[in-house]
């Protein structure tokens, strides 16, 4: 019987190219900013902000995903999961909403 090959010589080959996203409203950075909001950059190199104070004050979010996002510290742990803004806890943002408002007024304002 022969041993286990190496984990090196069992590597998955790198993909060439690099695989890139086509769809523009991809995101590719997300930084939380005080007061509940968001700085946001697409894969076409369009920034904008998230504000999602409003949103989140809102008392029929108590019970929701969204009502531990009250906490600056879990909201600061915002990031990217396959090109959206998503939180530890599961809560995410629809990016194609966040882009559209974006391109059209600079910020996405969630009520």
């Amino acid at each position: 019987m022969q041993p286990n090959a190496s984990p090196e010589n069992n590597r998955t080959p790198e993909v060439e190219p690099t695989i890139r996203h086509t769809v523009a409203w991809r995101l590719t950075s997300v930084t939380a900013l005080p007061d509940a909001r968001l700085r946001v950059t697409f894969v076409d190199g369009t920034t904008g902000e998230v504000h999602m104070r409003a949103f989140l004050a809102d008392p029929k979010l108590d019970g929701t995903v969204f009502e531990p996002l009250r906490n600056p510290a879990l909201f600061a742990q915002a990031q990217i999961v396959l090109g959206a803004t998503q939180w530890p806890n599961g809560a995410d943002l629809a990016p194609d909403a966040m882009y559209d408002a974006i391109r059209e007024r600079g910020v996405w304002v969630l009520y």
